[in-house]
């Protein structure tokens, strides 16, 4: 299989951002982010970080207890919503603000919304970009 640098699964993605691309996971960065193999054809297949598009989780290096706390959550429930070598659905794909990183929004292999079961389960919230919201009280 054949595997190509990010620069080209952006472009590729981009101009065909109406499609549906599998990916396989790889590992899990936190709670709205990981690494994956995105399958572009059957022989072709990109690394990626992605960060899940419409949800926001604390950060591990948060600065608080409670976010710190919560950031291990929201990951360690992603692992299990995205275990390693599991493939994963990645729509409406975009740039992201960090170079190497895209933005998609992910359904598992049954066609569950994965940042939407973390905002139901209180694990995330909402987010459509912007400045985030504190997460320390």
């Amino acid at each position: 299989m054949k595997s190509c640098g990010l620069a080209f699964v952006l472009c590729f993605c981009f101009s065909t951002a109406v499609f549906a691309y599998p990916a396989v996971v790889d590992y899990i960065f936190d709670g709205d982010t990981f690494a994956a193999y995105v399958m572009l054809d059957e022989d072709i297949k990109v690394a990626a970080r992605i960060r899940i598009i419409n949800v926001d989780t604390p950060e591990i290096h948060g600065d608080c207890e409670y976010e710190i706390n919560m950031a291990n959550k929201a990951k360690e429930r992603l692992a299990e919503l995205l275990p390693v070598g599991s493939v994963v659905e990645l729509k409406e794909i975009k740039d992201d603000k960090y170079l190497g990183r895209i933005d998609a929004r992910v359904f598992t292999g049954d066609n569950k919304d994965v940042g939407k079961i973390l905002i139901e389960e209180k694990l995330g919230r909402e987010y459509s970009g912007g400045k985030r919201l504190p997460w320390c009280k």
